[in-house]
């Protein structure tokens, strides 16, 4: 059950914030299972809570398991603590609340772990994956490098309309998180795959949507069925790790550094808020030269010790 108040958050969070619905979803999980605590403390009423309260939450979240019968993870834990802060603090902006207890409460700090990326020549065939010149091939093929050239998350590649592409100019204008427009720049390959896509494919298939990238009955792909175009042709290309829409962003962002790129520049492509959330691909790509050199350079193993 949902917190008091919490309907009303939500509601800001869709209308002011212009989250997305997946996004809006997270947050109710999150404030479902805090109005669950609430309600077995004797009230559903967040403005009743103070930081002793949010603390036995904490650790309430801990002694429980998620639907999968696995405790909750630290990153969990985390998360759902984010979205409870954030009715907290919605609760005192909007004057229902003279304070904020959560300030006063910590969960547990999960580790984060780098982002997976490909190394070219798995790009590469990931790319030469969707073979022949059929129109679901020719849209699978522009899709992959779409995301592998400007790399979008894949809610923003299906929310894409035909006019959001300029083939001519080599861009594309996408909406991030909270509705945050940018205009991000695609190379040569994926412009030839886009317009071979436009030209030939996305016609054959009579589409009955402004979208750029439409299903087989002419209607706009889905999230959920970007991700499976993805994975079949990960499987097609033989990658045995567990390959995303958001593993070509990731690649993406490594490989632009990995080449010189600046991060604040990598940062405004990525549409990040905050360039600490780019500056993790820093980290990869040290962690790929280390990896080179300890590879390449005749003395860097402990056998030459």
């Amino acid at each position: 059950m949902l917190p008091q108040h919490a309907r009303r958050y939500l509601d800001y969070l869709r209308v002011e914030r212009g989250l997305s619905a997946h996004t809006l979803a997270a947050y109710q999980r999150d404030l479902t299972l805090y109005g669950g605590y609430l309600a077995g403390t004797g009230s559903d009423d967040p403005l009743l809570a103070d930081a002793a309260t949010l603390a036995g939450f904490v650790a309430w979240l801990r002694d429980r398991h998620g639907p999968g019968g696995k405790p909750y993870a630290a990153s969990t834990i985390a998360r759902t603590l984010v979205s409870v802060r954030g009715l907290h603090r919605f609760l005192v902006r909007e004057g229902l609340a003279s304070g904020d207890p959560s300030t006063e409460v910590t969960g547990p700090r999960p580790k984060r772990p780098l982002p997976k990326a490909l190394r070219l020549e798995q790009i590469e065939r990931l790319l030469a994956a969707p073979a022949g010149d059929t129109p679901a091939a020719l849209r699978d093929r522009a899709m992959l490098e779409l995301l592998y050239a400007a790399g979008l998350r894949i809610s923003e590649l299906v929310d894409l309309d035909v006019d959001d592409a300029d083939v001519r100019a080599r861009t594309v204008r996408c909406f991030g998180k909270g509705r945050k427009e940018r205009i991000v720049p695609f190379g040569a390959l994926a412009g030839a795959a886009l317009e071979a896509w436009l030209v030939r494919g996305r016609p054959a298939l009579g589409p009955s949507t402004p979208a750029l990238f439409c299903n087989g009955r002419g209607g706009r792909l889905t999230r959920q069925g970007g991700w499976k175009i993805v994975k079949r042709h990960a499987d097609r290309a033989g990658l045995e790790d567990d390959v995303s829409p958001h593993t070509l962003r990731h690649s993406f962002a490594t490989h632009l550094i990995d080449g010189g790129a600046d991060v604040r520049v990598v940062q405004e492509l990525l549409g990040h808020a905050s360039v600490n959330t780019t500056q993790i691909y820093t980290l990869v790509s040290a962690g790929r030269l280390r990896a080179v050199y300890e590879q390449a350079h005749p003395r860097a193993r402990a056998e030459h010790a």
